[in-house]
């Protein structure tokens, strides 16, 4: 389980996201502990990646705090999806910003 050195663990790792955390072949995190082990399995090099650190930075805060659930699985989505560039055309812009009749 992810602590900070000298902290006393006394936090509800079994809370639930609002929604489960998808990742490859059906398989999905449910908790934050399900989140924290699954970082604690990444090979090292991973897990110390910025978007890693980001994502478990969040969870110890939403755990210690007892902060929303939602910003554990933000931080946990955007190190999964680190990869994944997201490009926006003006079309897009004119359809979002259009009003509909």
């Amino acid at each position: 389980m992810l602590a900070r050195p000298g902290y006393i663990m006394a936090a509800d790792w079994s809370r639930a996201f609002d929604d489960p955390i998808p990742l490859l072949r059906g398989r999905q995190l449910v908790t934050l502990e399900d989140a924290a082990n699954y970082i604690q399995k990444l090979p090292k090099a991973e897990q110390l990646l910025e978007e890693w650190q980001a994502a478990v930075e969040a969870l110890l805060l939403v755990v210690e705090l007892s902060g929303p659930t939602m910003m554990a699985r933000i931080g946990v989505m955007r190190a999964l999806n680190r990869h994944v560039e997201w490009t926006f055309t003006r079309q897009h812009m004119l359809r979002d910003i259009s009003p509909t009749l």
